[in-house]
């Protein structure tokens, strides 16, 4: 795939508030791995829109993570994300949302809203293409 070149950087007052908002962004990303019905991912990839235009440090620190780097670098570098990851978030989705639904003391039509959001969800999750196991992967 053809490499973009990286936006311009950022500086003064505009490099302190985009540096601010991406740690606020990485901050929430990882609140969305712990919390069920908070997604992660995308508050990851804001993040790493605001490094891409502020920091090169942060935004390899970013990338490098162990947890979340290989989605970033897949997002970046193919649009898209591995059926692994697909697989893994649907499931955590139907996981948190069936729990919920069954465990909780909540009125009906709270239930069916949340399983209305989930399906929703689930559909967004579908939607994005998904990177084959053939293409390499990004470093």
């Amino acid at each position: 795939m053809d490499e973009k070149p990286n936006p311009r950087l950022a500086t003064g007052w505009r490099r302190v508030v985009f540096v601010c908002l991406g740690m606020m962004f990485v901050g929430l990303g990882y609140l969305g791995v712990l919390l069920p019905g908070l997604p992660a991912t995308p508050f990851l990839m804001i993040a790493s829109f605001f490094f891409v235009r502020s920091s090169p440090r942060l935004h390899r620190w970013l990338h490098r993570s162990p947890v979340f780097g290989r989605l970033l670098r897949d997002w970046e570098t193919h649009r898209g994300i591995r059926k692994p990851a697909k697989i893994v978030a649907i499931c955590m989705v139907v996981t948190a949302v069936t729990c919920s639904i069954i465990f909780s003391g909540l009125p009906i039509w709270a239930k069916c809203l949340i399983a209305g959001l989930a399906l929703v969800g689930i559909t967004t999750i579908l939607m994005v293409p998904t990177v084959n196991d053939e293409t390499p992967r990004a470093h």
